[in-house]
């Protein structure tokens, strides 16, 4: 796909007002590249616990904008135990931070792809980054 007919794919969806939401596939060959790119530590290496506090100043209770409840600190399983994945409930898919997701950006393999189970607008992530990110 050209730069010009991705340029205007992102367009359309913004014009949608449906984003695009990212998973990371069985085709990935865990190098690691996607999890430090992620502005909101939801990027997990496979088998590996997580919580919702990791790379946020969340504390205590918490509703997350998808209507989920944790509690910041508590220890959640992994979302897989195979490869590294991406963890719905922190994922903003870089809006507030960048102009694309990041994770897709720098995947060798392109295995960082649209996720039809997760859907959000615009504003929805927005949220979710202030929400996350206490702003």
């Amino acid at each position: 796909m050209s730069v010009l007919n991705m340029f205007k794919f992102f367009l359309s969806l913004l014009a949608k007002k449906d984003i695009m939401a990212i998973i990371i596939t069985d085709d990935c060959i865990n190098c690691g590249a996607c999890e430090p790119e992620c502005p909101n530590h939801a990027i997990y290496e496979g088998g590996a616990n997580w919580t919702l506090m990791d790379g946020t100043l969340l504390k205590g209770e918490q509703t997350t904008p998808m209507g989920n409840t944790y509690h910041a600190d508590a220890i959640q399983k992994p979302v897989s135990d195979g490869v590294y994945y991406i963890v719905p409930d922190k994922c903003t898919e870089c809006v507030g931070f960048h102009d694309e997701p990041q994770c897709a950006a720098v995947c060798p393999v392109d295995c960082c792809v649209d996720d039809p189970a997760h859907r959000e607008t615009q504003e929805q992530l927005e949220a979710k980054k202030r929400f996350m990110h206490l702003a």
